[in-house]
């Protein structure tokens, strides 16, 4: 059977890394992957879509064990021509299900990943995979965005996130079913030529997220608008959450 790899799949893979998206440089990757290394101590760190190793490989090169779980083998088989990929394990599945062997002190998911999971359901499974994985007093980090409705004006249904000369970016609401298209208009190199991508995403709120971790056996440990553990406040735009495992 023919593997699906999703909304990641070659065409997305080839050009991921050639972006000019600030996620990309090291003021963003370093508080990054300070924060989880701190929080991984002596053991292994789980991560959950795992992608070309934006984090993943620096984690890895800070003597944190990494593992890796992705639904695309497009986006692994460039983490894995990258010096020192091919030596990060990584699972092709589901995050909310796929299984890895052993236990670890971390499991994280970055960059609104969480919201690639399109039903509730799946995104309560994610918690419990996520807890199925860690060890006593293990924690579970998501970065992601707080839902930008309050800047969605009355009667409109979509919102421009981003706006230069080579990307054009667009967010469609469905609020009923706490659901959003993401559009990106791209252009390639300098012709006028522009490549449109669009993905599905479900919005989630901070409270929602915290009763998901609670239905899995964690509980809010820490809570913060950065990587830099910069304070959240009701302003944030985004959140970095710790959950703890509270039992065995």
């Amino acid at each position: 059977m023919e593997h699906d790899d999703g909304y990641f799949g070659e065409d997305v893979a080839a050009t991921y890394d050639e972006t000019e998206d600030p996620m990309f440089s090291p003021e963003q990757v370093e508080p990054t992957v300070d924060f989880l290394a701190d929080l991984a101590g002596d053991g292994k760190a789980l991560e959950f879509a795992i992608g070309t190793g934006r984090i993943g490989l620096p984690l890895a090169r800070r003597g944190v064990p990494v593992n890796g779980i992705d639904l695309s083998r497009a986006m692994v088989a460039r983490l894995r021509a990258k010096p020192g990929g091919s030596e990060i394990p990584v699972t092709i599945g589901d995050f909310s299900t796929a299984r890895v062997e052993g236990s670890f002190s971390l499991v994280y998911v970055v960059f609104n990943t969480i919201m690639n999971v399109t039903t509730q359901q799946a995104q309560v499974a994610t918690f419990r995979n996520a807890a199925a994985h860690l060890g006593p007093g293990g924690c579970f980090v998501i970065e992601v965005g707080v839902p930008d409705l309050q800047r969605l004006p009355p009667g409109e249904t979509a919102r421009v996130f981003s706006f230069t000369e080579r990307h054009i970016g667009l967010d469609e609401y469905d609020v009923a079913n706490q659901g959003l298209i993401s559009h990106h208009f791209r252009r390639d190199g300098d012709g006028d030529a522009w490549r449109l991508s669009s993905g599905p995403f479900r919005y989630v709120w901070p409270s929602e997220l915290d009763l998901m971790a609670q239905f899995a056996g964690m509980e809010l440990r820490e809570r913060w608008s950065g990587w830099s553990r910069e304070p959240f406040t009701s302003e944030s735009r985004q959140h970095v959450s710790v959950w703890q495992k509270t039992g065995p």
